[in-house]
């Protein structure tokens, strides 16, 4: 263990918090974007500001910000100048005796044990008086700057694999495009099919029940287990499913899971393929089974299709939005037309799709033993043993 010093943030900082922009001023183009929560790790925002507004809440390029609110995130800003909205806030060394590479890399583990030590509420909320209150160890400047290095260095290798990954995304969509062409335009003729002539059975929405870490044998899929449009099983809950309901709210191998009702437009309609083969996978209510004919449709054709720019319009026009959510119900998408190439070109993209898969997950082994070191290197960083 180190035995330098701990200053508070206070002291060695500046601490910026956002302002609450009028709202009525938000414009999609304009002088200036707009930073708020969810823009602080992209580093982009599409949100600009035409109002007046007081200059000292410009901020750019490479200005470290913290989300206030959720996960606390960090980031270096990367939009250029931009303005500083609510509920974000900015901060700077004002001394010389603090690194501002090494406060970054620092920050991740000051914001994650605030975190931990919040009580769990819908949404969790960082005061900048709990940024203030901070104490970062202090060694000299020059082993600030020794350590900042490092961790650049591995966080480089990490970010190098994170742009893999997300080529490789970019390829998949790439592969569909040049197969099949833009869905909302359809230039290569495809026959376009109500999606009920595609069904092997009728689309329905999940069960009910509500699911807990301990409710049953059945494992219930929620929206929240559908990232980036790949399943995720961070987060398991489970039910008891009664046999009565097995057939209607559990799921199959080859079978879509569509979000068909969630708060935010970007979200709806992500959409997974799932293979369960001897488990006891089960759905939840905002989330609608999609079962298709395996002489007609691949899942993953349509789910890709859906994925696409082209295939977004085709089914946001399916949709509608009620006083608190964006909802498709099962006539909706049974009524949504979309282009369907023969099926043995689906399958041919099915069999570079999964050639894709393996890089992928090539990649993200790669990536989570880079994660792996880092997190060992922060640790023996910030405790003197680097």
């Amino acid at each position: 263990m180190s035995g330098w010093p701990q200053r508070r943030l206070s002291d060695l900082t500046e601490i910026l918090s956002g302002f609450a922009f009028d709202s009525t001023g938000f414009e999609d183009s304009g002088m200036l974007p707009v930073v708020r929560i969810r823009n602080v790790v992209p580093g982009m925002s599409s949100t600009f500001y035409t109002g007046s507004f007081d200059s000292k809440y410009i901020v750019d390029d490479d200005d470290i910000l913290i989300g206030m609110d959720g996960e606390f995130n960090r980031a270096r800003w990367c939009g250029g100048k931009a303005l500083l909205n609510q509920r974000v806030c900015r901060i700077k060394p004002s001394s010389s005796s603090l690194d501002d590479r090494y406060l970054y890399h620092y920050l991740p583990k000051a914001l994650k044990s605030i975190e931990d030590s919040t009580p769990f509420v819908t949404v969790k909320h960082l005061s900048v008086k709990q940024i203030r209150n901070i104490l970062i160890p202090l060694p000299p400047i020059s082993e600030q700057r020794r350590i900042a290095e490092i961790l650049d260095r591995a966080d480089a290798l990490r970010a190098k694999r994170r742009a893999a990954l997300a080529q490789l995304d970019t390829l998949t969509q790439s592969i569909f495009l040049d197969l099949f062409g833009d869905p909302a335009t359809n230039p290569r003729g495809w026959p376009t099919l109500a999606m009920s002539t595609l069904f092997a059975a009728s689309p329905v929405f999940g069960s009910m029940i509500p699911p807990s870490e301990s409710g049953g044998s059945w494992l219930s899929l929620r929206v929240g287990n559908i990232q980036n449009w790949q399943l995720d099983l961070t987060d398991q809950k489970f039910i008891e499913l009664p046999s009565a309901m097995v057939e209607r709210h559990s799921v199959k191998n080859g079978d879509m899971l569509l979000a068909r009702a969630i708060a935010t437009q970007e979200h709806l309609g992500k959409a997974i393929v799932v293979y369960p083969h001897d488990r006891n996978w089960a759905f939840d209510s905002h989330l609608m089974r999609l079962r298709f004919r395996p002489d007609k449709a691949e899942p993953e054709f349509v789910r890709h299709l859906l994925k696409t720019d082209g295939g977004r319009q085709l089914f946001l026009k399916a949709t509608r939005r009620s006083a608190v959510q964006f909802n498709i119900n099962t006539k909706e998408i049974s009524a949504l037309k979309i282009p369907v190439p023969p099926i043995a070109l689906q399958r041919d993209f099915v069999h570079w799709v999964l050639a894709v898969d393996v890089l992928k997950v090539s990649c993200h082994r790669s990536l989570e033993a880079l994660d792996s070191l880092f997190a060992s290197l922060q640790h023996c960083a910030f405790r003197g043993e680097l």
